[in-house]
């Protein structure tokens, strides 16, 4: 077998998925991450279509299922907190907006990360920079760790991807911007959600959320807003809770609690929304996974069944291929790209949809929604959660 070694940039979701099944191949798999330890927090991953598949495959439904949250269903609310509109969990046979089984990220991303570090060697605190090819490997130096030779090297490192960026090229040429920003956070101060997933829309593009978490007492919100593309600092996230102060201001529902309980959130994060787009996902030894090589966004519903799928399917053609890594990342490209298309098509209305920007335009959404688990709505709605399942999964040895 070629290329044993496998250095793997990304200790998410799709990484340790992918390190998984390729230590049952027969791979020797390390995973390197930024962060020093798993990433906590995190909203919940829809466990649908193909993904609820390859979790089945792994053995690990049943930790899933103990896991995920127990939520009723999405409801939009107006500013006083009135139900405009709802669409419960079992809505399309459980694979609706809110899907049957919701694990928040940070739990799946433990139990992939539990399962796999017995026999993966994983590398916290430190990060990719450079990457040396030539015709028998790959040279990787890194912030911190001494510089080592591998095989191949694959990119799950998410939106902002190391390995797409020394490997193809700037962020710009292949991220394309939503117009979006938002931020998701851990909250701690006693909501009445009655176990819905609450959604409010303000007027200029806002979007307030909040969902019951595992925990008792703990709500994971969200604040999200359209605009034109801004300049921020990733790591200055004291600047980047002011930005959503300023741009929530006024704002009614739970905002203004909302906004109280980000100011100490040991868990937040803001970033931009965008879909990565590239014509091939490898570059020599390198390849690209999840995220990293077809960011779908949250809109879709659909980035958690693109990586679990994704590497699935990347494992098992490399060993099918015996570690030729010229012919598994053709056939990954010809076997991934028609669901990936699929994937990343936005449901109707797309950013606009999910953050109209006139109060005319919140109440058109309200009643949308209304109308989707009715004809002529239902097909179309039917039609988009079914690209979660729209893939034949191979059956690898």
């Amino acid at each position: 077998m070629q290329n044993t070694e496998i250095l793997v940039s990304g200790g998410g979701i799709a990484g340790p998925a992918l390190a998984y099944w390729l230590r049952k191949a027969g791979f020797t798999v390390t995973v390197v991450e930024r962060a020093p330890a798993p990433r906590p927090g995190g909203q919940t991953v829809d466990l649908r279509g193909a993904g609820r598949t390859v979790i089945t495959r792994m053995g690990l439904m049943d930790q899933a299922r103990a896991l995920s949250v127990d939520q009723r269903g999405l409801a939009l609310v107006d500013a006083a907190g009135r139900f405009t509109a709802r669409m419960p969990e079992d809505s399309f046979g459980g694979e609706g907006i809110v899907s049957e089984i919701e694990i928040l990220r940070g739990d799946l991303a433990d139990l992939l990360h539990q399962t796999t570090r017995h026999d993966v060697e994983y590398l916290f605190d430190d990060t990719i920079t450079g990457l040396d090819q030539d015709a028998d490997g790959i040279t990787v130096t890194f912030e911190k760790s001494a510089p080592r030779r591998f095989g191949l090297v694959v990119g799950a490192d998410g939106l902002h991807s190391v390995v797409r960026a020394l490997a193809f090229g700037p962020e710009s040429e292949y991220v394309r911007p939503l117009g979006v920003h938002h931020a998701w956070f851990t909250a701690t101060e006693a909501m009445e959600l009655d176990g819905w997933y609450q959604m409010y829309n303000a007027p200029g593009g806002l979007v307030a959320a909040a969902r019951p978490g595992r925990l008792p007492g703990e709500v994971k919100a969200g604040l999200s807003f359209r605009s034109a593309p801004i300049a921020y600092d990733r790591r200055d996230t004291d600047a980047q809770r002011e930005l959503l102060a300023r741009r929530f201001a006024g704002a009614g529902w739970e905002v203004p609690r909302l906004l109280r309980a980000m100011r100490t959130a040991p868990d937040f994060h803001f970033d931009s929304m965008g879909q990565v787009h590239l014509d091939t996902w490898s570059r020599g030894r390198a390849v690209l996974l999840g995220d990293a090589g077809y960011c779908a966004t949250p809109l879709t519903g659909l980035g958690t069944s693109l990586a679990l799928v994704g590497a699935y399917v990347l494992a098992g053609e490399l060993a099918a291929a015996d570690g030729d890594h010229r012919v598994a990342f053709r056939n990954y490209d010809r076997i991934m790209r028609p669901y990936v298309d699929q994937a990343q098509e936005l449901p109707p209305g797309g950013a606009k949809g999910f953050a109209p920007s006139s109060a005319l335009a919140i109440r058109l959404r309200a009643a949308s929604m209304r109308s989707m688990t009715r004809w002529p709505m239902r097909n179309l709605m039917a039609a988009q959660f079914a690209k979660a399942g729209n893939i034949t999964l191979p059956e690898y040895a």
